[in-house]
Protein backbone atom coordinates (compact mmCIF):
# COMPACT_ATOMS: atom_id res chain seq x y z
CA UNK A 1 0.00 0.00 0.00
CA UNK A 2 2.99 2.46 0.73
CA UNK A 3 4.93 1.39 -2.66
CA UNK A 4 0.95 2.17 -4.22
CA UNK A 5 0.70 5.55 -2.74
CA UNK A 6 3.83 6.73 -3.54
CA UNK A 7 3.72 5.82 -7.33
CA UNK A 8 0.41 7.52 -6.92
CA UNK A 9 2.31 10.50 -6.01
CA UNK A 10 4.90 10.16 -8.35
CA UNK A 11 2.03 10.66 -11.10
CA UNK A 12 0.99 14.04 -10.01
CA UNK A 13 4.38 15.26 -9.16
CA UNK A 14 4.86 14.58 -12.53
CA UNK A 15 2.01 16.11 -14.23
CA UNK A 16 2.28 19.34 -12.15
CA UNK A 17 5.97 19.72 -12.96
CA UNK A 18 6.18 17.88 -16.26
CA UNK A 19 8.51 15.57 -14.62
CA UNK A 20 8.33 11.53 -15.54
CA UNK A 21 9.43 10.17 -12.34
CA UNK A 22 9.18 6.18 -12.65
CA UNK A 23 9.66 4.15 -9.73
CA UNK A 24 8.86 0.60 -11.31
CA UNK A 25 9.98 -2.34 -11.09
CA UNK A 26 10.83 -1.99 -7.89
CA UNK A 27 14.12 -2.15 -6.51
CA UNK A 28 14.36 -1.37 -2.91
CA UNK A 29 12.49 -2.70 -0.08
CA UNK A 30 10.88 -1.46 2.94
CA UNK A 31 12.60 -2.86 6.81
CA UNK A 32 8.93 -3.66 8.26
CA UNK A 33 8.36 -5.06 11.60
CA UNK A 34 4.77 -6.34 12.29
CA UNK A 35 3.74 -6.48 15.94
CA UNK A 36 2.32 -4.32 18.48
CA UNK A 37 3.77 -0.95 18.67
CA UNK A 38 2.71 -0.21 22.41
CA UNK A 39 4.62 -3.61 23.49
CA UNK A 40 7.87 -3.61 21.77
CA UNK A 41 10.51 -1.62 22.41
CA UNK A 42 11.46 0.98 19.64
CA UNK A 43 14.72 1.30 20.37
CA UNK A 44 15.53 -2.60 19.21
CA UNK A 45 13.86 -1.89 15.78
CA UNK A 46 15.72 1.64 15.07
CA UNK A 47 18.56 3.31 16.99
CA UNK A 48 17.79 6.61 18.70
CA UNK A 49 20.78 7.81 16.58
CA UNK A 50 19.70 6.22 13.66
CA UNK A 51 16.05 7.66 13.66
CA UNK A 52 15.00 11.31 12.15
CA UNK A 53 11.47 11.06 12.41
CA UNK A 54 8.21 9.38 14.05
CA UNK A 55 5.30 9.59 11.82
CA UNK A 56 2.42 7.69 12.76
CA UNK A 57 -1.99 7.05 12.75
CA UNK A 58 -2.34 5.29 15.60
CA UNK A 59 -6.46 4.04 15.93
CA UNK A 60 -8.74 6.16 17.37
CA UNK A 61 -10.18 4.17 20.09
CA UNK A 62 -11.94 6.66 22.31
CA UNK A 63 -11.97 5.21 26.36
CA UNK A 64 -14.85 3.68 26.28
CA UNK A 65 -14.51 2.01 23.10
CA UNK A 66 -11.02 0.43 24.39
CA UNK A 67 -11.00 -3.52 24.54
CA UNK A 68 -8.89 -5.02 27.97
CA UNK A 69 -6.21 -5.49 25.76
CA UNK A 70 -6.26 -2.07 24.81
CA UNK A 71 -6.55 -0.21 28.17
CA UNK A 72 -3.91 -3.00 29.65
CA UNK A 73 -1.57 -1.52 27.04
CA UNK A 74 -2.47 2.15 27.93
CA UNK A 75 -1.43 1.61 31.31
CA UNK A 76 1.34 -0.44 30.73
CA UNK A 77 2.79 2.67 28.72
CA UNK A 78 1.74 4.67 31.55
CA UNK A 79 3.08 2.80 33.93
CA UNK A 80 -0.12 2.46 36.13
CA UNK A 81 -0.19 6.65 36.06
CA UNK A 82 -3.68 7.77 37.98
CA UNK A 83 -5.96 9.29 35.46
CA UNK A 84 -4.48 8.02 32.23
CA UNK A 85 -7.46 5.23 32.19
CA UNK A 86 -9.82 8.69 30.80
CA UNK A 87 -7.65 8.85 27.59
CA UNK A 88 -8.04 7.90 24.06
CA UNK A 89 -5.72 5.42 22.70
CA UNK A 90 -3.66 7.40 20.62
CA UNK A 91 -2.44 9.22 23.49
CA UNK A 92 -0.40 5.69 24.53
CA UNK A 93 1.81 6.77 21.02
CA UNK A 94 2.55 10.02 22.32
CA UNK A 95 3.96 8.71 25.61
CA UNK A 96 6.14 6.24 23.63
CA UNK A 97 7.19 8.62 21.06
CA UNK A 98 8.56 10.90 23.91
CA UNK A 99 10.32 8.26 25.66
CA UNK A 100 12.18 7.67 22.34
CA UNK A 101 13.18 11.38 21.48
CA UNK A 102 14.19 12.87 25.01
CA UNK A 103 17.97 14.08 24.33
CA UNK A 104 17.81 14.06 20.82
CA UNK A 105 17.02 15.47 17.89
CA UNK A 106 13.96 13.17 16.48
CA UNK A 107 10.56 15.12 15.31
CA UNK A 108 7.43 13.25 15.74
CA UNK A 109 4.36 13.67 14.27
CA UNK A 110 0.77 12.17 15.00
CA UNK A 111 -2.54 11.92 13.63
CA UNK A 112 -4.45 12.01 16.44
CA UNK A 113 -8.39 11.66 17.85
CA UNK A 114 -9.48 15.43 18.50
CA UNK A 115 -10.13 14.76 22.07
CA UNK A 116 -6.71 14.23 23.25
CA UNK A 117 -6.83 18.61 23.13
CA UNK A 118 -10.09 19.29 24.64
CA UNK A 119 -11.80 18.59 28.00
CA UNK A 120 -9.97 16.48 31.08
CA UNK A 121 -7.46 14.74 28.42
CA UNK A 122 -4.63 17.31 27.38
CA UNK A 123 -3.89 17.70 31.22
CA UNK A 124 -3.63 14.17 32.17
CA UNK A 125 -1.52 13.41 28.68
CA UNK A 126 0.87 16.39 29.20
CA UNK A 127 1.60 16.22 32.93
CA UNK A 128 2.68 12.67 31.77
CA UNK A 129 4.96 13.29 29.08
CA UNK A 130 8.35 14.37 29.75
CA UNK A 131 8.91 18.31 30.41
CA UNK A 132 11.48 18.24 28.03
CA UNK A 133 8.47 18.13 25.16
CA UNK A 134 7.10 21.07 23.28
CA UNK A 135 4.51 21.49 20.35
CA UNK A 136 6.17 22.14 17.02
CA UNK A 137 2.68 22.48 15.23
CA UNK A 138 -0.64 21.88 15.37
CA UNK A 139 -3.60 21.62 13.00
CA UNK A 140 -6.39 21.90 14.96
CA UNK A 141 -9.82 20.25 14.70
CA UNK A 142 -10.75 19.15 11.47
CA UNK A 143 -13.11 16.78 9.73
CA UNK A 144 -11.15 13.88 8.15
CA UNK A 145 -13.09 11.07 5.75
CA UNK A 146 -11.14 8.33 3.86
CA UNK A 147 -12.45 6.43 0.65
CA UNK A 148 -13.15 3.20 2.92
CA UNK A 149 -16.85 2.66 2.12
CA UNK A 150 -19.54 3.23 4.90
CA UNK A 151 -16.66 4.67 6.61
CA UNK A 152 -17.89 7.55 8.71
CA UNK A 153 -16.04 10.84 8.93
CA UNK A 154 -13.50 11.46 11.86
CA UNK A 155 -13.22 14.49 13.72
CA UNK A 156 -8.96 14.98 14.03
CA UNK A 157 -5.71 16.81 14.87
CA UNK A 158 -2.43 16.94 13.73
CA UNK A 159 0.43 17.46 16.26
CA UNK A 160 4.05 17.48 15.84
CA UNK A 161 6.44 17.61 18.48
CA UNK A 162 10.20 17.32 19.49
CA UNK A 163 12.51 18.32 22.69
CA UNK A 164 12.74 21.88 23.73
CA UNK A 165 16.25 21.39 22.79
CA UNK A 166 15.14 21.73 19.35
CA UNK A 167 14.33 25.25 18.01
CA UNK A 168 11.06 25.95 15.71
CA UNK A 169 8.83 28.14 15.50
CA UNK A 170 5.75 26.93 16.31
CA UNK A 171 3.12 27.24 13.39
CA UNK A 172 -0.65 26.81 13.98
CA UNK A 173 -3.09 25.61 11.45
CA UNK A 174 -7.33 26.02 10.94
CA UNK A 175 -9.16 25.79 8.19
CA UNK A 176 -6.45 26.39 5.31
CA UNK A 177 -4.64 29.54 7.37
CA UNK A 178 -1.47 29.01 9.27
CA UNK A 179 -0.54 31.45 11.82
CA UNK A 180 3.16 31.85 13.37
CA UNK A 181 2.44 31.36 17.73
CA UNK A 182 4.97 31.95 20.41
CA UNK A 183 3.83 28.98 21.41
CA UNK A 184 1.47 26.21 20.91
CA UNK A 185 0.32 24.65 24.20
CA UNK A 186 -1.93 21.17 24.89
CA UNK A 187 -4.85 22.62 24.22
CA UNK A 188 -3.86 23.89 20.38
CA UNK A 189 -4.14 27.19 21.45
CA UNK A 190 -1.31 30.63 21.04
CA UNK A 191 -0.94 30.68 24.84
CA UNK A 192 1.08 29.38 27.53
CA UNK A 193 1.49 25.93 28.64
CA UNK A 194 -1.16 25.85 31.49
CA UNK A 195 -2.78 22.00 32.52
CA UNK A 196 -6.83 22.89 33.53
CA UNK A 197 -7.99 20.01 35.74
CA UNK A 198 -11.22 18.88 36.66
CA UNK A 199 -11.69 20.77 39.90
CA UNK A 200 -15.13 20.06 42.09
CA UNK A 201 -14.93 24.15 43.52
CA UNK A 202 -14.40 27.23 41.42
CA UNK A 203 -11.16 29.23 41.88
CA UNK A 204 -13.45 32.65 41.73
CA UNK A 205 -15.71 33.73 44.56
CA UNK A 206 -19.05 32.67 42.58
CA UNK A 207 -22.07 30.52 42.70
CA UNK A 208 -21.53 26.98 42.76
CA UNK A 209 -22.76 24.51 39.73
CA UNK A 210 -24.36 20.78 39.48
CA UNK A 211 -25.75 18.58 38.11
CA UNK A 212 -30.25 18.72 37.32
CA UNK A 213 -32.01 16.20 39.21
CA UNK A 214 -31.74 12.13 38.05
CA UNK A 215 -34.90 10.49 37.76
CA UNK A 216 -33.18 6.57 37.13
CA UNK A 217 -36.43 5.41 36.30
CA UNK A 218 -36.36 3.79 32.60
CA UNK A 219 -38.88 6.75 31.55
CA UNK A 220 -41.32 5.26 34.09
CA UNK A 221 -41.64 8.80 36.06
CA UNK A 222 -41.78 10.73 32.81
CA UNK A 223 -44.37 11.63 30.32
CA UNK A 224 -44.62 13.32 26.65
CA UNK A 225 -46.84 16.49 26.46
CA UNK A 226 -49.70 13.84 24.24
CA UNK A 227 -49.39 11.37 27.76
CA UNK A 228 -49.90 14.49 29.96
CA UNK A 229 -53.13 15.62 27.74
CA UNK A 230 -54.38 12.01 27.51
CA UNK A 231 -54.38 11.95 31.46
CA UNK A 232 -56.18 15.17 31.79
CA UNK A 233 -58.90 13.48 29.95
CA UNK A 234 -59.04 10.32 32.19
CA UNK A 235 -58.00 10.84 35.25
CA UNK A 236 -57.46 15.24 35.79
CA UNK A 237 -57.08 15.30 39.01
CA UNK A 238 -53.63 13.15 39.26
CA UNK A 239 -52.24 16.08 36.64
CA UNK A 240 -51.22 17.78 40.45
CA UNK A 241 -48.59 15.99 40.52
CA UNK A 242 -47.08 16.95 37.15
CA UNK A 243 -44.65 19.36 36.79
CA UNK A 244 -43.02 20.68 33.50
CA UNK A 245 -39.40 18.82 32.54
CA UNK A 246 -36.54 19.92 30.76
CA UNK A 247 -33.34 18.82 30.10
CA UNK A 248 -30.64 20.86 28.00
CA UNK A 249 -32.30 19.30 24.83
CA UNK A 250 -35.83 20.84 25.78
CA UNK A 251 -34.31 24.41 26.71
CA UNK A 252 -32.80 24.62 23.57
CA UNK A 253 -35.91 24.00 21.57
CA UNK A 254 -38.70 24.43 23.37
CA UNK A 255 -39.80 21.08 23.92
CA UNK A 256 -42.44 20.02 26.02
CA UNK A 257 -42.05 16.99 28.96
CA UNK A 258 -43.60 16.24 31.68
CA UNK A 259 -42.50 14.51 34.98
CA UNK A 260 -44.13 12.75 37.60
CA UNK A 261 -42.93 15.01 41.21
CA UNK A 262 -44.19 13.44 44.55
CA UNK A 263 -41.99 15.43 46.71
CA UNK A 264 -44.39 16.96 49.45
CA UNK A 265 -47.41 14.97 48.46
CA UNK A 266 -48.62 12.90 51.44
CA UNK A 267 -48.95 8.80 50.34
CA UNK A 268 -52.82 8.86 50.81
CA UNK A 269 -52.87 11.56 47.79
CA UNK A 270 -50.75 9.29 45.94
CA UNK A 271 -52.50 6.18 46.28
CA UNK A 272 -55.60 7.68 45.24
CA UNK A 273 -54.62 8.09 41.61
CA UNK A 274 -54.52 4.63 39.58
CA UNK A 275 -52.32 5.86 37.25
CA UNK A 276 -49.64 7.25 39.54
CA UNK A 277 -49.54 3.71 41.50
CA UNK A 278 -49.04 2.25 38.16
CA UNK A 279 -46.13 4.71 36.74
CA UNK A 280 -44.41 4.13 40.45
CA UNK A 281 -44.73 0.20 40.13
CA UNK A 282 -43.17 0.33 36.56
CA UNK A 283 -40.04 2.39 38.23
CA UNK A 284 -39.50 0.45 41.30
CA UNK A 285 -39.77 -2.92 39.06
CA UNK A 286 -37.36 -1.00 36.74
CA UNK A 287 -34.79 -0.14 40.18
CA UNK A 288 -35.31 -3.30 41.17
CA UNK A 289 -33.72 -5.55 38.49
CA UNK A 290 -30.61 -3.12 38.57
CA UNK A 291 -27.26 -4.58 39.34
CA UNK A 292 -26.24 -1.67 40.08
CA UNK A 293 -26.42 -1.40 44.50
CA UNK A 294 -27.25 2.30 44.38
CA UNK A 295 -30.08 1.78 41.99
CA UNK A 296 -31.28 -1.36 44.14
CA UNK A 297 -31.25 0.49 46.96
CA UNK A 298 -33.64 3.31 45.05
CA UNK A 299 -36.18 0.60 44.76
CA UNK A 300 -37.42 1.56 48.06
CA UNK A 301 -38.50 5.00 47.25
CA UNK A 302 -39.83 4.48 43.72
CA UNK A 303 -42.16 7.74 43.95
CA UNK A 304 -38.86 9.99 43.69
CA UNK A 305 -36.45 10.96 41.50
CA UNK A 306 -32.83 9.07 42.28
CA UNK A 307 -30.96 11.91 42.63
CA UNK A 308 -33.12 15.23 43.48
CA UNK A 309 -31.03 18.54 43.57
CA UNK A 310 -33.86 20.46 42.47
CA UNK A 311 -33.14 24.32 44.30
CA UNK A 312 -36.33 26.29 45.44
CA UNK A 313 -35.61 29.21 43.63
CA UNK A 314 -34.72 30.56 40.13
CA UNK A 315 -31.97 28.69 38.64
CA UNK A 316 -29.51 29.55 35.31
CA UNK A 317 -29.86 26.55 33.23
CA UNK A 318 -26.67 25.17 30.91
CA UNK A 319 -27.52 22.48 28.43
CA UNK A 320 -24.38 19.81 28.84
CA UNK A 321 -24.11 19.65 24.77
CA UNK A 322 -24.93 22.07 22.06
CA UNK A 323 -24.20 22.82 18.34
CA UNK A 324 -20.72 24.01 17.98
CA UNK A 325 -22.17 26.09 15.26
CA UNK A 326 -23.51 28.64 17.72
CA UNK A 327 -21.53 31.95 18.45
CA UNK A 328 -23.30 32.01 21.86
CA UNK A 329 -23.91 28.85 24.65
CA UNK A 330 -28.29 28.91 24.47
CA UNK A 331 -28.46 29.56 28.50
CA UNK A 332 -31.29 30.76 30.06
CA UNK A 333 -33.18 31.45 33.91
CA UNK A 334 -35.99 28.59 34.43
CA UNK A 335 -38.33 29.09 37.75
CA UNK A 336 -37.86 26.41 40.69
CA UNK A 337 -41.65 24.87 39.47
CA UNK A 338 -39.56 23.57 36.40
CA UNK A 339 -37.71 20.39 36.97
CA UNK A 340 -34.47 20.27 35.25
CA UNK A 341 -32.54 16.47 34.70
CA UNK A 342 -28.99 15.74 34.66
CA UNK A 343 -28.68 16.76 30.82
CA UNK A 344 -28.51 20.17 31.82
CA UNK A 345 -26.36 22.19 34.27
CA UNK A 346 -27.58 24.49 37.01
CA UNK A 347 -26.69 27.35 38.69
CA UNK A 348 -29.01 28.09 41.55
CA UNK A 349 -27.41 31.29 42.83
CA UNK A 350 -26.95 33.30 39.61
CA UNK A 351 -27.84 36.24 38.88
CA UNK A 352 -27.73 38.99 35.88
CA UNK A 353 -24.09 39.78 35.92
CA UNK A 354 -23.43 35.88 36.22
CA UNK A 355 -25.84 35.50 33.24
CA UNK A 356 -24.23 38.20 31.36
CA UNK A 357 -20.33 36.79 31.74
CA UNK A 358 -21.30 33.35 31.00
CA UNK A 359 -23.46 34.55 28.00
CA UNK A 360 -20.44 37.05 26.51
CA UNK A 361 -18.06 36.28 23.84
CA UNK A 362 -15.40 36.18 26.52
CA UNK A 363 -16.69 33.32 28.44
CA UNK A 364 -17.70 31.68 25.00
CA UNK A 365 -14.24 31.58 23.53
CA UNK A 366 -12.97 29.94 26.83
CA UNK A 367 -15.48 27.48 26.80
CA UNK A 368 -14.55 26.59 23.13
CA UNK A 369 -10.83 26.37 23.84
CA UNK A 370 -11.10 24.18 27.03
CA UNK A 371 -14.76 21.57 26.84
CA UNK A 372 -15.31 18.48 25.84
CA UNK A 373 -16.45 17.78 22.24
CA UNK A 374 -19.12 15.32 21.40
CA UNK A 375 -18.19 14.93 17.87
CA UNK A 376 -17.78 18.48 17.27
CA UNK A 377 -20.81 19.51 19.49
CA UNK A 378 -19.89 21.72 23.02
CA UNK A 379 -19.89 19.64 25.75
CA UNK A 380 -20.14 22.39 28.71
CA UNK A 381 -18.51 20.85 31.93
CA UNK A 382 -18.89 22.22 35.27
CA UNK A 383 -15.42 21.02 36.36
CA UNK A 384 -13.69 21.54 33.54
CA UNK A 385 -15.27 24.76 32.20
CA UNK A 386 -16.98 26.56 34.62
CA UNK A 387 -14.82 26.21 37.80
CA UNK A 388 -11.76 26.93 35.75
CA UNK A 389 -12.82 30.41 34.50
CA UNK A 390 -10.84 33.00 35.38
CA UNK A 391 -13.98 35.81 36.34
CA UNK A 392 -12.89 39.11 35.62
CA UNK A 393 -12.56 41.64 38.77
CA UNK A 394 -15.30 43.90 37.75
CA UNK A 395 -15.73 47.55 39.66
CA UNK A 396 -19.64 48.23 40.75
CA UNK A 397 -20.06 50.54 37.28
CA UNK A 398 -18.71 47.94 35.37
CA UNK A 399 -20.83 45.10 37.42
CA UNK A 400 -23.99 47.35 36.47
CA UNK A 401 -23.39 48.04 32.98
CA UNK A 402 -22.85 44.33 32.25
CA UNK A 403 -26.14 43.29 33.98
CA UNK A 404 -28.14 46.30 31.97
CA UNK A 405 -26.87 44.78 29.04
CA UNK A 406 -27.74 41.74 30.13
CA UNK A 407 -31.06 41.98 30.87
CA UNK A 408 -31.17 43.65 27.29
CA UNK A 409 -30.48 40.26 25.36
CA UNK A 410 -33.43 38.56 28.04
CA UNK A 411 -35.69 41.39 26.64
CA UNK A 412 -34.77 41.15 22.95
CA UNK A 413 -35.15 37.00 23.37
CA UNK A 414 -38.75 37.83 24.37
CA UNK A 415 -39.57 40.08 21.57
CA UNK A 416 -39.86 36.96 19.96
CA UNK A 417 -41.78 34.73 22.05
CA UNK A 418 -42.91 31.86 19.72
CA UNK A 419 -39.10 31.37 18.94
CA UNK A 420 -36.61 28.59 20.67
CA UNK A 421 -33.28 29.16 21.67
CA UNK A 422 -32.56 26.98 18.71
CA UNK A 423 -34.17 29.59 16.71
CA UNK A 424 -33.00 32.74 17.95
CA UNK A 425 -29.26 31.51 18.21
CA UNK A 426 -29.18 30.33 14.66
CA UNK A 427 -25.94 31.71 12.88
CA UNK A 428 -28.13 32.77 9.79
CA UNK A 429 -31.44 33.71 11.46
CA UNK A 430 -30.02 35.47 14.42
CA UNK A 431 -32.77 38.71 15.29
CA UNK A 432 -31.06 41.89 14.59
CA UNK A 433 -32.15 43.10 18.13
CA UNK A 434 -31.00 40.36 19.74
CA UNK A 435 -27.49 40.44 18.03
CA UNK A 436 -27.13 43.84 18.86
CA UNK A 437 -27.90 43.45 22.23
CA UNK A 438 -25.21 40.79 22.34
CA UNK A 439 -22.40 43.21 21.05
CA UNK A 440 -23.21 45.87 23.66
CA UNK A 441 -23.08 43.20 26.58
CA UNK A 442 -19.44 41.53 24.87
CA UNK A 443 -18.39 45.82 24.56
CA UNK A 444 -19.53 45.60 28.21
CA UNK A 445 -17.20 42.77 29.77
CA UNK A 446 -14.79 43.19 27.41
CA UNK A 447 -14.31 46.79 29.15
CA UNK A 448 -14.21 44.53 32.71
CA UNK A 449 -11.78 42.60 31.55
CA UNK A 450 -9.60 45.09 29.97
CA UNK A 451 -9.65 44.98 27.06
CA UNK A 452 -10.24 46.52 24.07
CA UNK A 453 -13.14 45.74 21.62
CA UNK A 454 -11.02 47.20 18.36
CA UNK A 455 -7.96 44.97 19.25
CA UNK A 456 -10.20 41.79 20.36
CA UNK A 457 -9.50 38.48 18.56
CA UNK A 458 -10.61 34.99 19.63
CA UNK A 459 -7.32 33.50 19.83
CA UNK A 460 -6.27 36.56 21.97
CA UNK A 461 -9.01 36.17 24.48
CA UNK A 462 -8.09 32.74 25.00
CA UNK A 463 -4.42 33.56 25.43
CA UNK A 464 -5.58 36.39 28.09
CA UNK A 465 -7.43 34.10 29.74
CA UNK A 466 -5.04 31.01 30.22
CA UNK A 467 -2.66 33.88 31.29
CA UNK A 468 -4.99 34.91 34.57
CA UNK A 469 -5.89 31.35 35.13
CA UNK A 470 -2.33 30.80 35.64
CA UNK A 471 -1.88 33.61 38.11
CA UNK A 472 -4.80 32.50 40.20
CA UNK A 473 -3.98 28.77 40.47
CA UNK A 474 -0.27 29.67 41.38
CA UNK A 475 1.05 28.32 37.75
CA UNK A 476 -0.27 25.33 37.69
Amino acid sequence: GMWLMEHQMNQLFGKEFGISYIRLPLKESANITHGNALTMDWKSIVAKKELSYIMGNPPFVGKKEQSKEQKSDLFSVFEGKKGVGILDYVAAWYKKSANMLNDTAIRTAFVSTNSISQGEQPAILWENLTNSIKIDFAYRTFKWSNEARGKAAVHCVIIGFSSKSIHTTPMLYEDGSMTQAENINPYLVNAPDVLIKNRTSQICNVPRIFYGSMPIDNGALILSDEEKQDLEKTESQSTKFLRRYIGGHELINNTIRWCIWLKGFSSTEIRHSEYIMARIHQCREFRSSSNRPQTLALADTPYLFGEIRQPDTRMLVIPKVSSEKRKYLPIGFVEPSVIVNGSALIIPAANLFHFGIMSSGVHNAWMRAVCGRLEMRYQYSGGIVYNNFPWCDATDIQKEKIETAAQAVLDARALFPESSLADLYDPLTMPLELKKAHQTLDKAVLQAYGFSSKEFTEANCVAHLMKRYQALVGGA
